[in-house]
């Protein structure tokens, strides 16, 4: 559709470049009955238009690594801390001027095993929430970091049937509405809690997010431990790790900057990993475009005779030829970069699950690859039917 389409352009635009013959040659040709846009568009423009999916890929997952992650990620998750060291672990860490911030919650873990009397997977399918045991927390009050965006948070004293706090991104792909009743079990005992509220729980900040927070009655008597994130400068980790492990030997910390590195170097090699194989899907389409050039060397030879003959010189010849692959390269990374942006765009919003933006060097990149690509293989095996005597052409045609 795409070489159709660029064929019906230069068709329409040749009348247009009347007093300009070498523009007029090339577009006559490109849209002319040899059909020369197809062997370009097919063998050049699906190499590019992987690599274009790729650069749009690459570019936004390092967009979101390396940009808005560092900015917002705590430098340790504590966990295993007892409810008893709970204290003087708060004093530590908020006499400690390099520590920015503190956040802590009890932590159980339960699994969600029925909703509305029904089997969990029964509603929600194969839903991550409700295929394992799941972090879950209690509050009496939500913190200054809880942001509700429906129903109403429980009383402070609440002493009634348990109710449930759920994030409201997960909640709308399990379909649950406000009042349906969940059923939790958490250590072998049955809770069931009513969702009475929603909030909006971002996991990407690498900070703490629960999906379920339900009332203390509910929970506070089940055997629990608490976990922390402590945001503090890369220089101070080292020495608030080892305070902090001197103190209480029994807390395991868990580097979320280490994480993040290592998930950098694991994305890393994927990303490289795919742009080779991008790069060899290209190679055989340059390889099959240098197998198209070679094919058209007769016509061109035949073109170039008839030209010479009607008085024009090498030079404009050879323009109209480069004219022509450029043109056809150009059109071919165009289509290439639109397909590449919107499957790049559909990976990141559909898998991904993440914003995009259009990485311009990347793109750029590609439309001026397509345009350099053609351009090399024309000119190569444009020599000889420049060079070609005009009269033993048009004897050897008769």
């Amino acid at each position: 559709m795409a070489a159709i389409a660029i064929r019906w352009i230069a068709k329409r635009s040749t009348k247009a470049m009347r007093g300009r013959p070498v523009w007029r040659w090339a577009l006559a040709s490109i849209g002319g009955p040899r059909d020369a846009a197809a062997p370009v568009v097919l063998s050049l423009g699906l190499g590019l238009s992987v690599l274009a999916a790729v650069g749009q890929i690459d570019g936004n997952l390092r967009t979101a690594i390396d940009r808005d992650l560092p900015e917002v990620a705590p430098a340790y998750f504590f966990v295993d801390i007892q409810p008893d060291q709970m204290p003087q672990y708060t004093e530590m860490l908020e006499n400690d001027p390099a520590v920015a911030r503190i956040d802590t919650a009890p932590m159980l873990r339960g699994v969600l095993t029925q909703i509305n009397g029904r089997p969990a997977r029964e509603v929600a399918g194969d839903h991550w929430v409700v295929t394992g045991d799941r972090g879950i927390t209690y509050a009496a009050q939500p913190d200054a970091n809880t942001r509700v965006v429906a129903g109403e948070w429980w009383d402070a004293d609440h002493d009634g049937p348990a109710e449930v706090s759920f994030a409201i991104e997960e909640a709308e792909e399990m379909g649950l509405s406000l009042g349906d009743m969940l059923t939790v079990n958490v250590l072998g005992r049955d809770i069931s809690a009513k969702i009475t509220s929603f909030r909006d729980v971002d996991f990407s900040t690498a900070g703490m997010g629960f999906v379920m927070t339900l009332t203390p009655n509910a929970l506070q008597g089940a055997p629990h431990t608490f976990i922390s994130t402590v945001y503090a400068p890369a220089e101070d980790e080292a020495r608030i790790l080892r305070e902090l492990a001197t103190a209480f030997p029994n807390i395991t910390a868990i580097s979320v900057r280490d994480a993040i590195d290592r998930v950098s170097v694991l994305l890393e090699g994927i990303g490289a990993a795919v742009r080779w194989g991008a790069a060899a899907t290209l190679l055989t389409g340059f390889l099959v475009l240098i197998g198209a050039a070679a094919a058209g060397e007769g016509a061109r030879t035949y073109e170039a005779a008839v030209l010479k003959t009607l008085g024009a010189s090498r030079a404009r010849i050879l323009q109209s030829f480069a004219l022509r692959s450029a043109l056809l390269g150009g059109g071919a990374g165009l289509v290439a970069l639109g397909a590449g942006i919107l499957g790049s765009w559909a990976v990141m919003n559909f898998i991904m699950d993440s914003s995009f933006a259009v990485v311009w060097p990347s793109a750029l990149g590609v439309v001026i690859g397509g345009v350099m690509a053609t351009l090399l293989a024309g000119l190569v095996f444009a020599w000889r039917p420049l060079a070609a005597r005009p009269a033993q052409v048009l004897r050897a045609r008769e």
